[in-house]
């Protein structure tokens, strides 16, 4: 017995009863959920022909709501007797259905047609059932069709009419195109062997429609007739008149003699089943095509161990080498890496001292490389890397290194310095080679470096040193506008350590309640009234008393801090807005600046919603400012995130509106409400400038596309007078009004009418 079971789990004999309970799993599976999808399949659609016949009873039992109104209606009406013009006066009061659809008539005691709300072919109708039919009771009575193609056929419905005895008058009739009943026919929803249909109580279709096809006057199937899906299951019923083997259903409509009927058709409704059947079936196949091969191929697999043991020894040698190279070297690119640089750094430290000489650390960051590596991908990153590592190479001697420390982070060794001159040709030489176009997954790219320089022994004496004060040169760099080089200074160590101090401080501002909010008024171009406000985030700082938005907003924006703040912020905006209310202010829109990092955060919506509800402010009195910039960057994504403000209620807003790039065309596709145009546009309206002409522009198209222009930066007379003459919605600026704290701002509300007058002077305006 042992003997057989080791024997069966020899490779040969194994794998293949591997494989044979494999594909017993894969085909009993899928043979049990082909099962399961077909019955859900055929449920899906019984339940669709009862929707739809639900659908189509509410359709019908309207239409003959309405026809059977307006019979009671001509049958009722007080001046039928004592008149020959009761349809006219009925239709002069606007009391009959529209006779593009439906046409009413009156046939008197003798069938006689003696009023008609359209010219009818028919004069008399005595011998017709409509007629016959009324004269032993009153009942709504349907008429019959005739058998075949309805063409211009008519269903008529008639009611009794009775004189003041109580005795026969004739009969009021309302005759509709049969096509009307059945009009409601989507192929998309009921195919094109679907069916709908009106039918009598005696069992006959009054209309029945089957694609293109209408027809009357064939008898309903003995199978469906009389059903009522409410108590019964929805049948497969084989119809006599087609052939077509139809899910049917049918009801009768509640007060009327009429049954309305759904079909869909089988074939139709289970295509999609059958063809996933299919698709299903060849992944079964594959899947056991799969399994044959895996099993052959672990086969193979098993002869090829003992040989790839042989061999096991060489790989371990050339791994070793291969992980004693990475060690040291970048992967990508070729360079050393860190620590390599770091070695080789401390060694030419170690040169330099012993013989006197100075040396250079440059150290490059790629501009807008993100832009490029989450635009175009990894793939495309890794190559600009690559093509900056040989371009950067190329452009020092042999003697100097060049090494990678990570993402786009170089760092070049000039270890023998005769003088800073020499760091400076080698930094342009690599701004230059670095700026040349890129071929990037075919099309043209252009990137910039930012470079840092720092000297020993002037700007350190050891690794670290020289490596840190490289870096802060760096960061000169690039807020001197990238696209250069700064050697170090100890002016720059300084602003770096101030830096680091106020983002510090920054970190413990909201939890000490340190940020005040101030409120700037819009007012009204017209009547000069504060139409609304924006509100403005300032920092009180325990040492340094206020500090400027443009000197902690950016640093709040690159630590991710800008989050927090502008939900405390957004928070505190909402509950002064319903403090203000409460106090019988009236309710005014308040402005939120959204930087890029607020914007494209995930918890955007769910946070704003959240506050909203807790502080019961009106969202429609609630504005967020966005920048050119900040929409334009993914405008598939910016597109979503304003959607699902706008669903909120929140008004959205073009802040320093033509400083950026935007085109009307992408404009158009955002749900914008308001346009704020940037203060260097309204700085200087005097003569006919270029930038009066472009305020002009905007202020034109703002009010083409039906959206509030706002002036912002108004500092003078001729400005605000200049806005008035072309027609701009408000005015910000400090002409009227400087942003205040909360109290000041309570207090100009409160005194609105005394501030209207002021301001009404101010614009030239009559009182």
């Amino acid at each position: 017995m042992h003997r057989r079971l080791g024997r069966a789990t020899e490779p040969q004999i194994l794998f293949p009863l591997i494989a044979v309970m494999l594909l017993a799993v894969i085909w009993g599976t899928t043979i049990a959920v082909l099962k399961v999808r077909h019955i859900d399949a055929e449920h899906a659609a019984a339940v669709s022909s009862r929707e739809l016949l639900g659908t189509y009873e509410a359709q019908v039992v309207r239409a003959l709501g309405e026809i059977d109104q307006a019979l009671k209606l001509v049958k009722s009406w007080p001046g039928r007797t004592a008149s020959a013009h009761t349809l006219s006066d009925l239709k002069t009061k606007g009391l009959l259905p529209p006779d593009l659809l439906f046409t009413v008539s009156i046939a008197d005691g003798e069938g006689v047609i003696v009023e008609s709300t359209r010219r009818i072919a028919v004069e008399k109708i005595a011998d017709q059932d409509i007629f016959r039919q009324q004269r032993g009771g009153d009942v709504l009575f349907i008429g019959q069709m005739p058998r075949g193609p309805t063409g211009d056929a008519q269903l008529r419905f008639s009611r009794r009419l009775e004189d003041s005895h109580g005795e026969f008058d004739g009969v009021v009739m309302v005759s509709v195109d049969a096509d009307y009943f059945v009009s409601g026919y989507e192929a998309g929803k009921l195919g094109e062997h679907g069916m709908l249909g009106l039918v009598g109580t005696d069992g006959i279709f009054r209309v029945r429609r089957t694609g293109d096809a209408v027809v009357s006057g064939d008898a309903i199937d003995s199978a469906v007739a009389g059903a009522d899906t409410d108590d019964t299951d929805v049948a497969v019923t084989v119809s006599h008149f087609d052939g077509v083997p139809r899910w049917t259903s049918a009801r009768d409509l509640y007060g009327y003699p009429l049954a309305v009927l759904v079909g869909l058709s089988v074939d139709e409704q289970l295509t999609g089943a059958r063809a996933q059947r299919r698709v299903t079936l060849g992944w079964a196949a594959f899947g056991s095509l799969l399994v044959l091969v895996l099993s052959g191929a672990l086969g193979r697999m098993s002869w090829q161990l003992a040989q790839g043991r042989l061999r096991e020894g060489e790989t371990k040698l050339a791994y070793a080498e291969r992980v004693e190279y990475l060690a040291y070297h970048d992967g990508l690119t070729g360079l050393p890496n860190r620590s390599m640089f770091s070695l080789t750094l401390s060694q030419s430290i170690g040169a330099a001292h012993r013989y006197q000489r100075r040396l250079a650390v440059a150290f490059l960051d790629l501009d807008r490389f993100k832009q490029i590596n989450d635009t175009l991908g990894h793939e495309a990153g890794d190559q600009l890397l690559k093509e900056v590592a040989t371009r950067v190479k190329g452009c020092v001697r042999d003697s100097d290194t060049v090494a990678r420390l990570g993402g786009d982070e170089f760092v070049v060794l000039l270890p023998e310095l005769q003088d800073e001159h020499y760091a400076s040709i080698v930094a342009q030489k690599i701004l230059a080679a670095v700026a040349r176009p890129f071929a990037l997954m075919g099309q043209e790219f252009r990137v910039t470096a930012s470079i840092g320089i720092s000297t020993y022994p002037h700007d350190g004496l050891d690794e670290q040193t020289l490596t840190k004060n490289a870096d802060i040169a760096m960061y000169q760099a690039k807020a001197e506008g990238k696209n250069n080089f700064q050697f170090y200074s100890e002016k720059l160590n300084v602003n770096s350590l101030e830096r680091l101090a106020l983002e510090s401080s920054l970190r413990h501002a909201l939890e000490r309640n340190e940020f005040r909010l101030y409120y700037q008024a819009k007012r009204d171009i017209v009547s000069g009234r504060v139409t609304g406000m924006e509100a403005l985030l300032r920092w009180q700082h325990p040492d340094l008393g206020i500090v400027a938005p443009l000197r902690f907003l950016p640093v709040a924006e690159e630590t991710g801090l800008i989050v927090p703040i502008g939900k405390w912020a957004l928070e505190a905006i909402c509950l002064q807005s319903a403090a203000w209310r409460q106090q019988g202010l009236p309710p005014l829109n308040i402005a939120v600046n959204l930087t890029a990092r607020q914007f494209l955060d995930e918890l955007l919506l769910t946070d704003v919603a959240s506050i909203l509800t807790e502080t019961g402010m009106d969202p429609h009195l609630l504005e967020f400012e966005l920048t050119e910039s900040v929409l334009i960057h993914d405008v598939e994504n910016t597109l979503r995130i304003l959607t699902g403000l706008k669903a909120l209620g929140i008004r959205i807003a073009v802040d320093d509106f033509g400083t950026g790039y935007s085109s009307l065309a992408t404009l158009q596709r955002f749900p914008l409400d308001t346009i704020k145009i940037d203060r260097s546009f309204t700085r200087d309206f005097l003569g006919d400038t270029e930038d009066t002409r472009l305020a002009d522009a905007i202020i034109a198209m703002g009010k083409t596309l039906s959206l509030t222009v706002v002036a912002q930066g108004v500092e003078t007379k001729e400005q605000a007078e200049h806005l008035r003459t072309f027609a701009c919605n408000e005015l910000q600026g400090f002409y009227f009004d400087r942003p205040l704290p909360v109290d000041e701002f309570t207090q100009l509300l409160r005194g609105q009418a005394t501030e209207i007058t002021y301001v009404g002077k101010r614009l030239g305006l009559k009182a």
